[in-house]
């Protein structure tokens, strides 16, 4: 299934907008999904640039030192992995 939706991420002394769209299997892939998790389709966007896509293994991989990537990373983990 898909899902689409934003998350308000801080940076700095504010905060950016992460969209973000996600397609998880119902049940976990150790093939396919991220961690062996249930999602093997991932793409965040901030600021309009893809800054994560996952398609069945990493095309962009999230920047270490990218904390708002992060922040939504770690939240769609937690949602949908």
């Amino acid at each position: 299934m898909w899902k689409e939706g934003t998350i308000g991420v801080p940076a700095g002394e504010g905060h950016k907008i992460a969209h973000y769209w996600v397609k998880a299997f119902e049940e976990p892939s150790k093939q396919y999904g991220i961690c062996g998790g249930k999602i093997s389709k991932l793409m965040i966007k901030i600021d309009g640039v893809i800054v994560a896509n996952y398609d069945r293994g990493w095309d962009i991989e999230p920047d270490e030192d990218d904390f708002p990537t992060w922040v939504a990373m770690s939240i769609l983990l937690k949602e949908y992995n």
